[in-house]
């Protein structure tokens, strides 16, 4: 997708996003939370959007949200401000593909249905990748193409939608798989219907 469509998309969305498709995509953000929490330590979201994972961190967390839409970040801010996010240390508007922050910053860094929204995918896999410390993990929650069935063929037929859309409905997990710096170590199904996907990805030693 061009970032033109997609700051344009998400302009249109982020008014109404909390009770459309974020009402119906909660498993994953709560789940991304919840296995952060258990372990502590730093986290960057990125597509932090209006900030809806942002309240279910709970423990010893420090996140760091990133969002291309400033329409979004500042929905996010909101929440913060009116939920008393403590643990919430920043909120930025940034490009995914040019993550201004060193290499091995983070524990971990998130993407939570995000990662077929952006532009040049690979490019902005290779940058969580980069600023995860060795060890560290990337969370990607995400829909992805299915390989046949009425599905597959629904996603063939509405991709040529996605700059309507605001995403890409035949996305292929290829494109997260392939990042050489990160290992598969989770992969599970999430509601509704198991249409979107939990996966952990390890960030190699050395």
């Amino acid at each position: 997708m061009e970032a033109e469509a997609v700051s344009k998309s998400y302009r249109r969305w982020a008014h109404f996003y909390d009770n459309t498709f974020g009402a119906v995509t909660h498993a994953g953000r709560r789940r991304a939370a919840a296995h952060i929490s258990a372990r502590g330590g730093s986290v960057l979201e990125v597509g932090v959007g209006t900030g809806l994972s942002l309240p279910y961190y709970t423990g010893d967390v420090a996140v760091t949200g990133i969002d291309f839409s400033p329409e979004m970040l500042e929905k996010a801010k909101a929440r913060v401000a009116r939920e008393g996010l403590a643990h919430v240390k920043d909120l930025r508007q940034m490009d995914a593909r040019e993550l201004d922050f060193p290499d091995d910053s983070f524990d971990f860094v998130t993407a939570m249905h995000v990662i077929s929204v952006v532009p040049e995918p690979e490019r902005v896999m290779a940058e969580m990748a980069r600023v995860v410390k060795p060890g560290g993990q990337v969370i990607i929650v995400n829909h992805f193409a299915r390989e046949k069935g009425l599905m597959a063929a629904l996603e063939k037929a509405t991709a040529p939608l996605e700059n309507l859309l605001g995403w890409h409905s035949d996305f292929p997990i290829s494109t997260v798989l392939g990042e050489p710096a990160l290992e598969e170590v989770e992969c599970d199904s999430l509601p509704p219907l198991g249409m979107m996907t939990w996966l952990v990805l390890e960030k190699k030693k050395g």
